[in-house]
């Protein structure tokens, strides 16, 4: 469940990261060296969307591109569930255009209220998809305005839908996270997309986008992930090469970019294990390009001075 947001931007000449607003439910908050690494991420590495995680919380950033003129402007998230993120991402375009559509970064208190209203629906949606009894009480509420304003027919329609339909949603959402968990991304997408038709049926729109474009990028995975071999079985061979007696400088140096494609792809599955593990690998393979290159030059000079020697 999300339990933080914060906005902020990174200046294009300093590249100093400043926090413009923030709103959160727990102590847990996003700190300036969090802000350090997220700048790192965004602006040395290129990458649009970053996570970092620490202790038990996932922390997520991506750019807001529409607002992103004179300094770049970045929405962020704190996770306390896994599971969340991939629902965060399905929504995350519609919480962008909200903040670009009211933005005012001067005026600190009226963002400060936008972001408290973001993770407010936010917490609700995630909570409707969980929780049947939630979908039933919006649905009674709707009932009773029907009947209020004298809609008799929507009203029994209505009331028939919200004893059988929030039941069948939150069993396709189950059988769905399930497939998710089992890696059947066939599975999952057509279950969520099923969950997506019973939300339809009862009106609760945004549900509906969220269930269609979480089934969407669950179908994505595949491709992704076939991708990712191709680029892992580059890795695989260049670190073959490595294993030789002769050392050669550019190994290290074309191992980078791989390894930097396949994080942009992990970012997309969301495997944040893997991340961590070639973000490391990407560190130690330019420290040791920077110092292969060292020796290389010390051996050039070493072998011109021997030439000298008569």
């Amino acid at each position: 469940m999300p339990i933080g947001i914060f906005l902020y931007e990174i200046d294009k000449v300093s590249k100093s990261p400043e926090i413009i607003a923030d709103y959160y439910t727990t102590q847990e908050k996003v700190t300036p060296d969090i802000l350090k690494i997220f700048n790192e991420k965004h602006i040395k590495k290129d990458l649009s969307d970053a996570t970092y995680r620490k202790d038990n919380f996932l922390y997520y950033s991506s750019i807001i591109q529409s607002i992103s003129d004179k300094n770049n402007v970045y929405l962020g998230f704190i996770l306390k569930d896994d599971e969340d993120f991939i629902s965060l991402k399905s929504i995350f375009e519609n919480l962008e255009q909200t903040v670009a559509n009211n933005f005012a970064p001067k005026d600190k208190k009226k963002m400060q209220l936008l972001l408290k209203d973001i993770l407010t629906a936010t917490v609700s949606l995630f909570e409707k998809l969980k929780e049947p009894k939630i979908i039933k009480d919006a649905i009674n509420e709707r009932t009773k305005k029907m009947l209020d304003e004298g809609k008799l027919q929507e009203a029994r329609e209505l009331i028939d839908l919200g004893e059988k339909i929030p039941e069948k949603l939150s069993q396709e959402m189950m059988f769905a996270e399930q497939a998710l968990k089992e890696k059947n991304y066939r599975k999952a997408k057509t279950n969520y997309l099923k969950a997506a038709k019973y939300a339809e049926q009862i009106k609760e729109s945004e549900v509906v986008d969220l269930l269609k474009k979480k089934g969407e990028h669950v179908g994505t995975i595949p491709d992704l992930l076939k991708t990712r071999e191709v680029i892992n079985k580059g890795i695989k061979k260049t670190l073959e090469d490595l294993q030789g007696v002769k050392l050669e400088v550019d190994i290290y140096d074309n191992l980078v970019p791989l390894l930097e494609k396949n994080v942009k792809l992990s970012y997309s599955l969301e495997d944040t294990a893997q991340i961590e593990t070639l973000e490391k690998l990407i560190r130690l393979s330019q420290n040791a390009f920077k110092r292969a290159q060292e020796l290389k030059d010390l051996d050039e000079e070493i072998i011109e001075l021997l030439k000298k020697i008569q």
